[in-house]
């Protein structure tokens, strides 16, 4: 005598499948939260203003978009100062920007390009409280 065939589902297809479905949104979420920040909140700063008076720019934050041209100093106790290069439609100007100690563990490669959140302080130094890299 011939067998029937079973049309029910093998128990372990449905609990692989649900743990599946968990996987992938779980995956998803944490792919979500690691979306970088932007600074589309911020002004971008005016080079022309900062060539002007950069002192009269403390206390306010801007976004600086451009590549790193060089390292100036770096001390793990203070940070880094690193040189950036702005294409602006005048040419190419640069600025220095410093990076404290706080983001220390970020691999800051020259010949690359970054998007800073920047605050002024005293004497016009931009001090980054913020870096993507774009």
């Amino acid at each position: 005598m011939a067998r029937r065939a079973s049309n029910r589902l093998n128990p372990g297809i449905i609990i692989g499948a649900v743990v599946a479905v968990a996987v992938a949104i779980f995956a998803g979420k944490s792919l979500l939260a690691r979306k970088t920040t932007t600074f589309s909140d911020i002004n971008a700063l005016s080079i022309d203003e900062l060539l002007e008076n950069g002192n009269q720019l403390r206390g306010n934050e801007y976004v600086v978009q451009g590549q790193i041209d060089e390292k100036l100093q770096w001390t793990t106790s203070r940070g880094q100062l690193v040189s950036v290069k702005i294409d602006t439609p005048g040419g190419e100007q640069f600025i220095g920007i410093e990076i404290p100690a706080e983001f220390s563990k970020l691999n800051i490669d020259t010949k690359q390009k970054y998007s800073f959140r920047v605050k002024f302080r005293q004497g016009g130094i931009a001090v980054a409280t913020g870096v993507n890299r774009l």
